[in-house]
């Protein structure tokens, strides 16, 4: 059983159409909006129409049967589910139904008043299909595609349930029909239910006492009406007025008048009702039920298509927009650089001699600083023989010294390794290569060389 988010219960008249709408959220049905419109008059697609929200929040369309084309039969059946319910009535639909089987929809509602204990009230509702199917196409043509297809007057018998063995009246019922419905209770329980149409004009009264005694006949035949019945006029003050005329003279005694529920207070009832109701036991057609269901896939299909395209277009439109503006941005800068352009080469030109020069002196200024440590930190009796500074990284040293003075060029070539330039790292301790010497006679040779980490930038 889905739980409803909101529920439409739709009036129709022959003078105006009413709509209203329940928030059904934790099963309160509180009316939010009621409408009014003009026979034939489209109804607001946002109020009735369904769009993507209802896969998640599911809103229930109901429409209410004019009464004067239903046929209502009370029967009398043993207590059991409502399926079981379901096929006991169904079984007996051929002698309930004043029109052939295949011509009908129908359903039925257990009234929680019965006789016995062991029995049940059923209200057996019957519909032409024909008639149903005309309504529907009504219905469609102002866009309000119905769930379900309820009978108000099912509502007004719950809301007043009698006290006391006897016939209640309900007039002109609410739908604006020139129908009256009798309903007869005695035992405790409801025994027939039947609707009367009074002519417009001509004698009335007349009419109203020959239709109410053949019910009457037709009760004591049956055997439930044991009784002279109690007449109860269910209506408003205003029709209450209208009516009582016509009860006196047709009926010869009074009857005592009961307001009846509003309108609007049916509509929630008949929501509640329908909110809980079985999808088997439905006034609306199978066929009509799956082809709304489609069209409503369908509509989703269609709209979420029409949405992608939309997208897709706004996607490409901005699309060519960003590349027109890149390119025009482009070709501006374009126009830029080619106006540029000379100047442009000089300044290359000018910056790879600037390059070239400030190499050249760095390095002039890096053999310099790296010639004046050596010149520092060369031992006296040590000689020089090479000093080599290439790719202006790379000091390589070598010489001779007497034998006796190994242990002073290792501490040499340690010292130059540590040196320092205005407080920076001259040459990478762990770069170039190590200290090397050999041995000829009471000579050594010795090399080693280092790397350059200063440059001449750092220099003052």
């Amino acid at each position: 059983m889905p739980r409803w988010n909101s529920c439409n219960v739709l009036q129709t008249a022959p003078d105006a159409n009413r709509l209203w709408q329940f928030d059904a959220k934790g099963g309160g049905f509180v009316l939010g909006r009621e409408l009014s419109s003009a026979p034939g008059q489209s109804l607001p697609p946002k109020s009735v129409a369904k769009s993507w929200v209802a896969l998640w929040q599911p809103k229930l369309n109901i429409a209410w049967l004019p009464s004067e084309n239903v046929f209502l039969r009370v029967i009398e059946l043993p207590k059991s589910a409502f399926d079981e319910t379901l096929a006991m009535v169904e079984f007996q639909l051929e002698k309930l139904s004043p029109i052939p089987v295949t011509q009908i929809v129908w359903t039925l509602h257990v009234l929680p008043q019965a006789a016995a204990e062991n029995l049940q009230t059923v209200i057996v509702v019957i519909v032409e299909r024909r008639v149903v199917e005309e309504f529907l196409g009504k219905l469609e043509g102002t866009g309000y595609l119905a769930d379900r297809l309820e009978v108000l007057m099912l509502d007004q018998l719950e809301a007043a349930p009698a006290t006391e063995d006897g016939a209640w009246i309900y007039p002109s019922a609410p739908d604006g029909q020139n129908v009256t419905l009798v309903a007869w209770w005695f035992g405790g329980a409801l025994r027939n239910l039947s609707f009367l149409t009074l002519p417009p004009t001509g004698d009335r009264p007349a009419s109203f006492k020959n239709q109410l005694a053949q019910l009457v006949l037709a009760g004591e035949l049956e055997g439930w009406l044991t009784a002279q019945p109690k007449w109860h006029l269910v209506a408003d003050a205003a029709t209450a007025a209208e009516w009582e005329p016509l009860l006196h003279k047709g009926l010869g005694e009074p009857a005592q008048t009961t307001e009846p529920l509003p309108p609007v207070e049916l509509a929630a009832r008949t929501a509640r009702r329908a909110a809980v109701a079985s999808e088997r036991a439905s006034l609306l057609p199978a066929e009509f039920a799956t082809r709304y269901r489609q069209q409503f896939f369908d509509r989703l299909w269609l709209h979420g298509l029409a949405t992608a395209l939309v997208l897709y277009l706004a996607v490409v439109a901005v699309y060519f927009c960003a590349t027109g503006l890149v390119g025009y941005q482009t070709g501006k800068v374009e126009e830029q650089v080619a106006a540029n352009s000379d100047n442009y080469t000089n300044t290359l030109q000018l910056k790879s001699r600037y390059d070239v020069l400030k190499e050249r002196q760095d390095l002039k200024y890096a053999a310099l600083d790296s010639w004046k440590l050596v010149a520092e930190q060369l031992p006296a009796d040590v000689l020089l023989g090479r000093f080599s500074f290439a790719d202006g990284q790379n000091l390589s040293l070598s010489g001779t010294a007497p034998s006796d003075q190994i242990a002073r060029i290792t501490d040499f070539s340690d010292a130059l390794r540590k040196a320092k330039l205005n407080g920076q790292q001259m040459f990478d301790p762990l770069g170039g290569d190590p200290f090397q010497w050999r041995l000829s006679g009471n000579t050594v040779t010795w090399s080693f060389s280092l790397l350059l980490t200063h440059t001449e930038e750092d220099s003052p």
